[in-house]
């Protein structure tokens, strides 16, 4: 569970994000959840897109989807959620970097 203060900074960051994972009309396959593996294993911070589907609840789907994914929802927005999900091994390269 992310504190207020970590959320705030997670949507700061988030903010100039470009969407990594579109969810089409057919909802969350198996597809849209490798994908979202795949992008939250490597940066962390990923936006995602839902199609204009209304029998979906986007919050309920998102919540859902990031409890599936081990991640937190960090903001959603209209059609757009932000999930986060630490990884360790990327933390690590940052802190290679800067040394």
């Amino acid at each position: 569970m992310l504190s207020s203060k970590a959320r705030a900074a997670l949507r700061a960051e988030a903010q100039g994000l470009s969407v990594t994972v579109h969810v089409g009309h057919q909802g969350v396959t198996d597809a849209v959840r490798q994908s979202l593996e795949d992008a939250l294993r490597a940066r962390e911070l990923v936006k995602l897109q839902f199609s204009r589907n209304d029998s979906v609840n986007l919050k309920e789907a998102a919540n859902a989807l990031a409890e599936a994914m081990g991640a937190d929802v960090v903001q959603v927005i209209g059609r757009t959620a932000t999930l986060y999900r630490k990884n360790p091994e990327l933390s690590e390269q940052r802190r290679e970097g800067r040394s």
